[in-house]
């Protein structure tokens, strides 16, 4: 159902093809917030031209629509972003990784916490660069800048916290090496 809110967000933006929604999909909101490919696009763009939420504003070569929100799709995504009581639970797979991880040996695990170190500083580089580049002028609300900025502190705690796991694996590991030490000098 987040598909159709996810469409009728983009088309407020500003009307745009199949096409240039599925590019917006796949540079921004596929790597933050939702993911829908080509073939779940379109289909869903018809569904929402017969419920009236869109329309088809210009026709391009090769049958290229570009579609529009009516006023009926504007007060379906204010519905939608003002009633957070649909809310779903959260499934995040990283999260479940990290429930999961204490099955794995802490020398085995600290490269993976350093490969999230790296991937969190990574991302936190590029978000700091699209929260400046959404910051339009007269402190406007570009799109994408709230999303921008969750995500950005959202990799800074995940760095922050990456560093803390890290040094808490490390000193696990320092502590069952320094028992093994002991156990093998007193068997001397």
């Amino acid at each position: 159902m987040s598909l159709r809110y996810a469409l009728l967000g983009l088309l407020a933006d500003e009307p745009q093809s199949g096409y240039d929604l599925t590019l917006r999909f796949e540079h921004s909101l596929k790597r933050y917030a939702w993911h829908a490919r080509h073939s779940q696009i379109y289909p869903e763009l018809n569904k929402l031209a017969a419920d009236g939420l869109i329309a088809v504003v210009a026709e391009g070569a090769r049958g290229r629509r570009t579609y529009a929100l009516t006023d009926s799709g504007r007060e379906a995504l204010h519905g939608w972003l003002t009633d957070w009581s649909s809310l779903q639970p959260v499934r995040n797979e990283f999260v479940l990784r990290l429930f999961l991880m204490s099955t794995l040996d802490p020398a085995e695990a600290l490269p993976l916490l350093r490969g999230v170190h790296d991937h969190a500083k990574h991302e936190v580089a590029e978000l700091e660069a699209r929260v400046a580049a959404a910051s339009g002028p007269d402190g406007q609300w570009e799109f994408g800048r709230l999303a921008a900025e969750y995500g950005l502190r959202q990799y800074q705690a995940m760095l922050e916290w990456a560093d803390w796991a890290q040094a808490e694996l490390s000193r696990i590991i320092v502590r069952a090496e320094s028992s093994v030490r002991a156990g093998q000098e007193a068997d001397r």
